[in-house]
């Protein structure tokens, strides 16, 4: 017999009371019911009923076997149902701006009955204590016990300008030069963005001094800046990857050897992996994965 079919026919055995109030309830009948119920017992070697004429009882065996099969029962029907519900999502801001949000609106376009939550923060997000689904992480992830970590393709930035700005400027020859070009920075709720990374294949992270001459909490904006011959920017490789290959910017000091970053989209273990969230991280890594 099948065995998920089994274990139903069980759990109402338990739920109803009796073989016949069960078999009632499914549409069996009582020797059906018991079959199911003997098969089961047959199969884990164990008495899972104990029954007389007028009464029946859970052996602990048996009651162990039917919280389990209640717990199994309930991710079945759950793996069933129609993808909906609210999904509360973490990610970095210029990672969540550039990159995310756009293909969020693509994934809600094929699950319209869910809702999403994006908050874009440049702090590491606690996404048990703060009630998140999921979280986008940038670097190499610490070891935990509470969440898994699913790897993404390489976080990666690029320096560009148009080249208007470049014929007017002479092109910055070493990273150090970008403390006297016009640098274009990003704008954070706790300050600007004075200090640009630059990870190396040494493991080393170098850190350039750069000169701000306009800040922009807005990636898009930085952009457009960008793009009008106002300076230097520092953007997320997909961001500005069009406007490369259209030759509206021009890549600054591609000779460094900048190694991307780690990308991971993170979720808790023990989280209950419901539809709405394993078929989000499903899209997150087909689309950057």
């Amino acid at each position: 017999m099948d065995r998920f079919a089994s274990m139903n026919v069980f759990v109402r055995v338990v739920e109803h009371g009796s073989f016949s109030a069960a078999a009632e309830a499914s549409g069996m009948t009582s020797t059906m019911v018991g079959n199911h119920v003997r098969d089961l017992e047959k199969m884990l070697g164990v008495t899972l009923l104990q029954r007389t004429t007028r009464h029946q009882s859970l052996t602990e065996a048996g009651k162990k076997y039917y919280s389990r099969c209640v717990g199994i029962l309930r991710q079945v029907d759950e793996m069933d149902m129609t993808t909906r519900g609210h999904l509360r999502v973490s990610a970095p801001i210029n990672f969540g701006s550039a990159c995310l949000a756009p293909e969020v609106i693509r994934y809600m376009q094929q699950c319209p009955e869910v809702t999403i939550e994006l908050s874009l923060f440049d702090r590491l997000v606690d996404i048990a204590k703060e009630g998140f689904d999921a979280a986008i992480r940038v670097g190499v992830l610490a070891d935990s016990s509470v969440y898994v970590g699913r790897t993404l393709k390489p976080w990666r930035r690029i320096l560009c300008a148009a080249p208007s700005y470049l014929t007017r400027r002479d092109r910055p020859a070493t990273l150090q030069d970008l403390g006297t070009h016009d640098c274009l920075c990003f704008a954070y709720p706790n300050g600007i963005e004075r200090e640009w990374k630059f990870p190396l294949k040494s493991g080393d992270v170098d850190l350039v001094q750069v000169n701000c001459t306009l800040s922009i909490n807005n990636g898009h904006a930085l952009r457009a800046a960008a793009l009008s011959g106002a300076g230097i920017i520092f953007q997320p490789e997909e961001r500005v990857r069009p406007y490369l290959d259209s030759g509206e910017l021009v890549a600054v000091l591609p000779e460094c050897a900048v190694v991307p970053s780690p990308l991971h989209i993170v979720y808790l273990k023990d989280h209950q992996m419901t539809p709405k969230i394993s078929q989000f991280i499903g899209f997150v890594i087909q689309q950057f994965g």
